[in-house]
C-alpha cells in the first residue's frame, strides 16, 4: 500500500493520479478531485462525520469485506448514511 502522507508529501494531484493510474491503483480518498473526473482503476471517497482514522480503517474494512469484487473501476462513496457506486467514463471513452 502506497500512502501519500507517509511517502510522498507535497507530491502533486497531477503525480498521484497518474501514479496510480499507471500503476492501476484503487485509490482511497476524502479529496473531492474526482469532481473533474479523472482516469482510474476505482477511487473510494469516503465522506464521514467522524473523521479519525480508526472510524475511516473500520468503514473501509467492511466496505472490502462485504465488496472487495464491485470495487475496481468503480468510483465509491462512502457516507455515514451508505455507499454509492457508480463507473465513471475514463478519458478515452
Amino acid at each position: 500500500m502506497f500512502s501519500v502522507y507517509d511517502q510522498a508529501r507535497g507530491i502533486t494531484d497531477e503525480a498521484i493520479l497518474l501514479k496510480a493510474l499507471t500503476e492501476r491503483w484503487i485509490q482511497v480518498t476524502n479529496d473531492k478531485v474526482y469532481r473533474e473526473r479523472h482516469a482510474h482503476h476505482g477511487v473510494i471517497l469516503i465522506r464521514l462525520d467522524d473523521e479519525r482514522s480508526t472510524n475511516k480503517i473500520a468503514v473501509l474494512k467492511q466496505l472490502l469485506e462485504r465488496y472487495a469484487d464491485y470495487i475496481p473501476d468503480q468510483f465509491v462513496v462512502v457516507t455515514d448514511n451508505g455507499i454509492r457506486f457508480a463507473r465513471l467514463p475514463s478519458d478515452d471513452e
